[in-house]
């Protein structure tokens, strides 16, 4: 698994980077309204894995799982620094849906039976020394002022989607394959919020994990609402797609609204 190289590779980046932001830099809060309020993903969730089958779950399948925990917590965590920081909604907004995230991934451990981190509730604290080093890291380069704060929003979700994207294709279990499509989803248009966010500071991202083509594709396309399956398809409000399962009864299996 390659998630401590990566780590390493991340903190170098905050380490050594700088950027290089345009003569046009327009300070200030940033205090824009968000055009939507994220969707309820772990309800939602929920309801569609209900209906899967559990099934075996190998070790690296396992350690993905809790993996993924706390890197969706290490962004969580950031963004509620980084709010606390400059108020700017943008961290707000995205830490409440990192939030769901988290708990949509508790929500398999519970179904596997997997404990919980020890930190699982404490905000900033991290069982992994490689996860809470990155925290620290994130938080430090955030500090500098906003448009580094942007950045490390940015290079967060850069780095989920490519995680998610590779733990994809290392599992073959329903359940788990549609809570990575549902979170994939909420930091595809994390980014495309960051990046954004950006460039009305006249600030270009510059991809870090995933290909800058990658990047551009992802920015450029419509902001993604609803919910996923197992393949990344939509589902509507009366089944998961392909199979003739009533959503009806499950909470906000009508809501539509975009994450973040």
């Amino acid at each position: 698994m390659k998630s401590s190289s990566l780590i390493m590779s991340l903190l170098c980046v905050l380490l050594t980077a700088s950027l290089c932001v345009a003569a046009g830099y327009r300070g200030g809060s940033g205090q824009q309204t968000p055009a939507a309020n994220g969707n309820a993903l772990t309800g939602t969730v929920d309801c569609l894995i209900d209906q899967l089958p559990l099934e075996e779950l190998s070790e690296e399948e396992a350690a993905e799982l809790l993996y993924m925990y706390e890197e969706e917590k290490v962004a969580r965590d950031v963004y509620t620094a980084l709010y606390a920081t400059w108020g700017h909604w943008v961290f707000d907004h995205i830490a409440n849906s990192e939030q769901r995230h988290l708990d949509a991934v508790a929500c398999l451990l519970e179904r596997y039976e997997l404990d919980l981190p020890l930190n699982a509730d404490t905000v900033g604290m991290f069982d992994s020394d490689a996860m809470q080093d990155l925290y620290d890291a994130l938080v430090e380069r955030g500090s500098i002022s906003l448009i580094d704060a942007l950045h490390v929003g940015a290079t967060i979700e850069d780095l989920d989607i490519y995680d998610l994207q590779e733990y994809l294709a290392q599992t073959d279990n329903e359940d788990i394959m549609t809570v990575y499509q549902n979170l994939l989803r909420g930091s595809r248009n994390h980014l495309r919020s960051f990046v954004y966010q950006l460039s009305l500071n006249d600030v270009e991202y510059v991809a870090q994990y995933l290909t800058q083509e990658e990047v551009d594709a992802i920015v450029n396309s419509e902001r993604e609402a609803g919910r996923a399956n197992a393949n990344g398809g939509s589902v509507d409000s009366t089944g998961r797609a392909g199979r003739n399962q009533n959503l009806q009864d499950c909470p906000y299996a009508d809501d539509v609204a975009t994450d973040a």
